[in-house]
């Protein structure tokens, strides 16, 4: 038997120059998306290998005792094909396996994110690339047993202040 698995996605928090740490502004969305899923119940949370996305699952995983954290190899920062992303999507797509409902969190990429959604609406494989998400911005996928899946939301920055809200994208592009 299989349950309805709750994916919901983030993209990194804002990354320093060098992209081994995050900046303040960086750790401050990290935060405050841990303060925004403490009530959702998370099974656990699965990151990217790279420093950003790994230094933004701790500071949300400090919001959220007892939520055990692991790195995923196949959240790299790589250009999504179907070849490079299959592994991804077979290990966190899908109904869940188990007969209770399940809620996970995986911090990644921006290519990743939109790859997920791309993969998730049975878009074309060049429509992922228009898709963009800023930092720590939320996206949230049920898979159902039997049916596709269904797109909740996609980079949703509810829980950051205006200042925080845009960062990951071109300046030119900020609203």
């Amino acid at each position: 038997m299989s349950a309805v698995r709750h994916l919901w996605i983030a993209r990194h928090a804002f990354a320093n120059e060098d992209e081994s740490g995050l900046t303040g502004g960086g750790e401050q969305q990290a935060t405050l998306l841990g303060e925004r899923l403490a009530e959702v119940p998370l099974a656990a949370i699965s990151h990217g290998p790279l420093p950003r996305a790994a230094l933004t699952a701790a500071h949300v995983a400090a919001q959220l005792p007892g939520v055990p954290v692991a790195p995923a190899d196949e959240l790299d920062d790589n250009l999504p094909t179907p070849a490079n992303s299959a592994a991804m999507i077979a290990r966190f797509t899908g109904p869940a396996p188990a007969s209770d409902d399940h809620h996970e969190l995986v911090i990644t990429h921006a290519f990743q994110v939109a790859w997920f959604v791309r993969d998730a609406l049975e878009a074309p494989e060049d429509r992922w690339r228009g898709l963009n998400s800023c930092n720590t911005g939320l996206t949230l996928i049920r898979y159902f047993p039997g049916q596709k899946p269904r797109l909740i939301m996609f980079n949703d920055v509810s829980h950051l202040p205006p200042m925080l809200q845009w960062t990951g994208f071109p300046p030119e592009l900020r609203p």
